[in-house]
C-alpha cells in the first residue's frame, strides 16, 4: 500500500536501491526471505567447553514417563536421571565394554575424541584423534563432525563408524590399532557413516548419510549421490541394501529377522532381513505422527526399541507401541545399555544415566 509516498520520495530511494529494493524499503512490501548463507568452512580444531569433575550424587537433568504398564518391566517410574559426565561439544555412539565394573566410551563427533567414563576413574580422553587424521592435521575444513560416531562392541574389538574417517573401521581396545574395514563403495567414497550394528552372523549393518560434511547434500566432497543402508559382510565385502532420505539409527531384532532404521520424515522404518543379509518388504515400525524425532536408536535383547526422540529417548515395544520416554533438558542423540545397570544417554554437550532392567541385545558370534 502507497501510504503517504511522495514521488520524490519513491525516485530518491529508486535511484539509491534500485527498484525492488526501493520498493520494499520505502512502501514496505513484504519481500521474500534472503536465501540462508552457504555453510562455513571449519577453521581449525574444535574445542568442547572445560569438562565438570562430577561426584555422586550426581545431579538431576530428566524425568522417567510411564504410557503404559509394560514400561514397568524396563524401568522404574520414580528412577533418577543422572548427569555423570560433560565437556562434549557434541555426544553420540555410547558403548559400555566390559561387566559391571567396566566403563563408557563416547563419540565426540565435532572434537575428534573418543572419551572414557567410568564411576570410579572419572572422564578421560580414550583416543585423540579419533576419526580424521591426514598429515598431522586432526581437521578438515570440509568436514563438519571430525570425530567418530557410532561405535559397538565386535570382531574382538572395537567397531567404529568412522564419520571424519569416512570408513567403518576397527579399533584394538587394549592398543588402539586402527583397521580400515571399508571406505569406498564401487569405487566411490562414503558419505559419512553415522551409526552401526552387529547382526547374528558378523555381519555389520550401518548407515552412510552426509551430515558429517559442511556441505551435506551437494558439493564437491560428496562422491556417493544418495544416502545408504550397508551390509559389511564377515568376508568385508560391502552390499548396498536399500537408499533413504535421512537413515541414521539402525538395528537389529533378537531373531535376526527384522532391520530397523530411523528416517526423520516418516519416522523409524522395518525390513524383513534373510538369513544372507538381504532386505526386503520395507516399510513403516512407527510413524513420525506418534512421535517426532528419529536420531539413533538400540534395540534390547526383548526387542524393544529404545529412540532418540523429540522426547529424549522413547521406548516402542516390538510391535511398535510407545510405553514410555524418558525427558531431558537437553536433546538425546543416541543411548547404550551398560552391563552395570543402567541406560546411558548421550545428550547434547554431556552424558546422563537411569537405571533400567533392560538388557542389551548381543550375538554371539565366531
Amino acid at each position: 500500500m502507497l501510504n503517504r509516498l511522495s514521488r520524490r520520495t519513491f525516485i530518491a530511494a529508486l535511484a539509491a536501491a534500485g527498484p525492488t529494493a526501493a520498493l520494499a524499503r520505502v512502501v514496505g512490501a513484504q519481500t521474500a526471505p534472503a536465501t540462508p548463507p552457504p555453510p562455513q568452512p571449519i577453521t581449525g580444531p574444535q574445542i568442547g567447553a572445560p569438562p565438570t569433575d562430577f561426584k555422586p550424587p550426581y545431579p538431576e537433568a530428566g524425568k522417567v514417563n510411564r504410557l503404559d504398564p509394560r514400561f514397568d518391566a524396563l524401568m522404574d517410574a520414580d528412577a533418577k536421571v543422572e548427569k555423570v559426565c560433560d565437556g562434549f561439544l557434541h555426544a553420540e555412539g555410547p558403548v559400555w565394554v566390559g561387566g559391571n565394573n567396566g566403563y563408557l566410551l563416547v563419540s565426540d563427533t565435532q572434537v575428534n575424541h573418543i572419551v572414557k567414563w567410568s564411576p570410579k576413574d572419572g572422564r578421560s580422553v580414550w583416543l585423540e584423534p579419533s576419526g580424521y587424521d591426514v598429515g598431522g592435521l586432526s581437521w578438515n575444513a570440509a568436514i563438519r563432525e571430525p570425530g567418530t560416531n557410532g561405535l559397538i562392541l565386535g570382531r574382538g574389538g572395537l567397531l567404529v563408524a568412522g564419520s571424519g574417517a569416512r570408513s567403518i573401521f576397527h579399533l584394538d581396545l587394549k592398543t588402539k590399532k586402527k583397521t580400515v574395514l571399508v571406505d569406498k563403495y564401487m569405487g566411490k567414497r562414503l558419505n559419512t557413516p553415522n551409526d552401526l550394528v552387529l547382526g547374528p552372523d558378523g555381519s555389520i549393518y550401518f548407515t552412510d548419510p552426509p551430515y558429517g560434511l559442511v556441505n551435506r547434500n551437494a558439493g564437491p566432497d560428496r562422491d556417493l549421490e544418495y544416502m545408504g543402508i550397508f551390509r559389511l559382510a564377515p568376508d568385508n565385502s560391502l552390499h548396498l541394501l536399500d537408499t533413504m532420505t535421512t537413515p541414521n539409527g539402525i538395528g537389529v531384532s533378537p531373531d535376526g529377522t527384522k532391520l530397523y532404521s530411523s528416517d526423520a520424515p516418516t519416522g523409524w522404518v522395518m525390513w524383513d532381513l534373510d538369513k544372507q543379509g538381504n532386505v526386503s518388504n520395507r516399510r513403516n515400525f512407527v510413524a513420525r505422527t506418534v512421535v517426532m524425532g528419529g536420531d539413533s536408536l538400540k534395540i534390547d535383547a526383548a526387542g524393544n526399541m529404545w529412540a532418540a526422540t523429540r522426547e529424549g529417548v522413547t521406548v516402542f515395544t516390538p510391535g511398535g507401541e510407545r510405553i514410555g520416554f524418558i525427558s531431558t533438558d537437553q536433546g538425546v542423540s543416541n543411548c547404550e545399555i551398560g552391563a552395570d545397570g543402567y541406560l546411558y544417554l548421550a545428550s547434547s554437550t554431556r552424558v546422563l544415566r537411569v537405571k533400567t532392567k533392560a538388557k542389551k541385545l548381543m550375538f554371539k558370534t565366531t
